[in-house]
């Protein structure tokens, strides 16, 4: 999926200075007139790039929050995710679009990730909308080898990633609502949803899709519905700051690569679980299990090997939750 002007910006974004024009020829093959029409087309962009006779070209600067395909692959450090990559100006739903690349054999670790997305879904059937320019939507394929009872994990390790990524691109403590919501100073920037197709016959994963929302450059609380305003939030309100969107995708892809790493040498959460309760919000503190039997409360004492959340009752019996099956609250707020 990459193109010339995408190799070149590479090029110039890693290289930190100029660039002779016979170096371009040489390390892309091709003439003198096809780099300086790939220049143009990035300079088309807003990507301002400094030419000098005898020394090249320099990349000088970056427009502010560009998120298109040459930005985001310019700048992946990944082996696999990411590395096939499809950036859409606006779709329904990156989860639909990845799953359809799926059916059509796309590989493991393909990135759909779209400015606007307007049929988007998050859970319980609750729809997803994104403004352009505001939020990050993208979707990551999967192609697990392993039974169908272990992929819920792989919700808890897209989690864990993009609390790592987004701490480091904004500056702020983030935490995990288990089992995969994102909360800065409780209050909710990311979701995840994901999806799983298996085989009927051996029941085995065919592929998962793994769906993440982040809300990103979102200027205040009004802009979000009324409903979940006064429990949503975005990283420019917690850090005062735009955050370059493509940058803060190709960090959850970097974390989630090697997180994905650590779970699959032994297809549980044992390698993770510690750096996970690190973020854990409410161990120790009192929450609510919305269970389809019937709901309770107890104390979180974290998660165990499979990433279920234990909950011990009043009675003193630990409850293990697993999480497709309930939904979890803390008794005095979102978190």
């Amino acid at each position: 999926m990459k193109t010339d002007k995408t190799d070149l910006l590479s090029l110039l974004r890693s290289s930190g200075g100029y660039v002779s024009g016979q170096q371009l020829c040489e390390r892309f093959g091709v003439t003198r007139t096809a780099v300086w029409k790939a220049v143009n087309q990035l300079r088309e962009e807003g990507y301002r790039i400094e030419s000098v006779p005898h020394r090249g070209y320099r990349l000088a600067e970056s427009p502010e929050d560009l998120l298109s395909e040459s930005e985001i692959a310019s700048r992946l450090t990944t082996d696999w995710a990411g590395r096939t990559l499809y950036y859409l100006d606006e779709t329904g739903s990156t989860n639909n679009d990845a799953k359809r690349l799926a059916e059509e054999g796309a590989p493991h670790g393909t990135v759909v990730a779209a400015d606007r997305q307007n049929a988007g879904k998050g859970r319980r059937g609750r729809s997803w909308q994104t403004v352009s320019g505001e939020a990050l939507a993208f979707t990551v394929l999967l192609r697990p080898q392993f039974a169908a009872d272990r992929a819920s994990m792989l919700t808890l390790v897209a989690a864990l990633s993009v609390a790592e990524a987004v701490e480091a691109a904004a500056g702020v403590p983030a935490m995990i609502k288990w089992p995969n919501d994102i909360v800065i100073r409780q209050k909710k920037v990311c979701g995840i949803l994901t999806e799983m197709t298996v085989t009927p016959e051996m029941g085995e994963v065919q592929y998962i899709v793994a769906g993440i929302g982040i809300n990103v450059n979102q200027e205040s609380p009004e802009v979000f519905d009324r409903e979940i305003r006064d429990h949503a939030t975005s990283l420019r309100i917690e850090s005062g700051r735009r955050i370059g969107r493509a940058g803060l995708l190709c960090g959850v892809l970097d974390r989630l690569e090697k997180n994905y790493a650590v779970f699959m040498r032994t297809e549980d959460f044992s390698g993770l679980r510690q750096t996970y309760e690190e973020r854990l919000q409410g161990i120790g503190q009192e929450v609510k299990v919305l269970d389809l039997a019937g709901a309770y409360t107890g104390i979180s004492e974290g998660i165990n090997d499979r990433g279920e959340l234990r909950v011990r009752k009043a009675d003193g019996e630990t409850v293990e939750v697993y999480a497709g099956e309930v939904s979890v609250r803390g008794l005095y707020g979102y978190v």
